[in-house]
């Protein structure tokens, strides 16, 4: 079975999105701000830079919620959105986007291709275990897919990039677990300026 992953950026209270978010503000007011570790002035520290490596190389497939697609909401339509990341997105695999509403593959440069699965995370992690082989498998986001897939126990690793921005409002990571649930270990601490990367092993079962 392939090591599945997932990987979020989240502020000191805990949201991995901001509120509002839309194609005005893809990660929501404010939520781009999570995401300056990788993207802002420290993005070559050697730790920013290793846990990039960790997070990209040797995927074999991903699976992420229509949100993180894009912003169309209900039926597609002629919608021609392909992404937000223009002809060659950074994945190199297939993609596996949840939603409710049927679409056709769109094929990508680079070889990314988004499949779009309309009955469930079960269902899409079947079909990037296929797509994987012995590869890992990433849960890209947002906070409800990855909310999904720890719920079904699909995921193996969590990497938070816990950042000292405080949103106030948003989408959790954590919302709607009882306690105890995930079991998580934590396995790893590594910092760089502005971010600590903590990375816990999730105790199947």
């Amino acid at each position: 079975m392939p090591r599945t992953h997932l990987s979020m950026s989240m502020s000191a209270d805990g949201f991995v999105a901001g509120p509002h978010q839309g194609s005005d503000h893809p990660l929501g007011i404010g939520g781009e701000r999570l995401h300056a570790w990788h993207l802002g002035p420290e993005k070559d520290h050697p730790v920013n830079r290793q846990v990039v490596s960790d997070m990209m190389d040797g995927m074999g497939a991903v699976i992420m919620g229509r949100n993180m697609f894009g912003p169309i909401r209900g039926p597609w339509a002629d919608s021609g959105w392909r992404g937000w990341w223009g002809d060659e997105p950074p994945y190199h695999c297939p993609v596996f986007v949840l939603t409710h509403h049927a679409r056709e593959p769109v094929e990508m440069e680079g070889g990314t291709t988004f499949h779009f699965v309309t009955d469930g995370v079960e269902a899409a992690y079947a079909q990037a275990e296929a797509a994987a082989g012995d590869q890992a498998i990433s849960i890209a986001g947002g906070a409800s897919c990855a909310r999904q897939a720890i719920s079904a126990g699909l995921v193996d690793e969590i990497d938070i990039q816990l950042n000292p921005v405080f949103l106030g409002a948003g989408e959790r990571l954590f919302d709607g677990f009882e306690a105890g649930r995930p079991d998580m270990h934590l396995e790893r601490v590594l910092d760089a300026p502005g971010v600590a990367h903590l990375r816990f092993r999730v105790i199947r079962g």
